[in-house]
């Protein structure tokens, strides 16, 4: 699978690089005075400083309410685990949904989480016991 990449809008690059960098471990690329790019598990996103943040809506998916727009990294459930337990022992983290199991027994269960980063903007990680049930219908 090939990388993506996402340019997304921040408030402060110093408050952007500690989160990325420190908390989810991000490696820090290029940068400038108003942008940096950071591998998020192997994908290139880049913080792009903007005075105005993204709108943002809810939509139910299963049990929870998700932030749209979102974006993340679908992982193996190890790999998910890992930063989950990560997350949790660290009394900084913005939640919007604590560690839990959506589609419980269904086609495409999954783990998933929901947190905020320090410009507001909306990220999910979803960890797969098999990779196969991505795109299960």
């Amino acid at each position: 699978m090939m990388p993506f990449h996402l340019a997304f809008p921040v408030r402060d690059l110093e408050q952007t690089r500690a989160f990325y960098r420190d908390v989810l471990g991000c490696a820090e690329g290029r940068s400038s005075d108003h942008w940096v790019d950071f591998s998020l598990f192997g994908h290139q996103i880049v913080a792009h400083v903007r005075d105005t943040p993204a709108g943002e809506t809810r939509t139910h998916v299963d049990t929870i309410d998700v932030p749209v727009p979102h974006f993340g990294v679908v992982l193996p459930m190890d790999e998910w685990k890992t930063l989950a337990e990560r997350l949790e022992a660290r009394d900084d983290i913005d939640w919007i949904e604590r560690p839990l199991t959506r589609f419980a027994g269904e086609v495409g269960e999954q783990a998933t989480l929901f947190i905020r980063d320090p410009s507001g903007n909306a990220l999910e990680f979803k960890g797969f016991a098999s990779m196969d049930q991505l795109f299960a219908a």
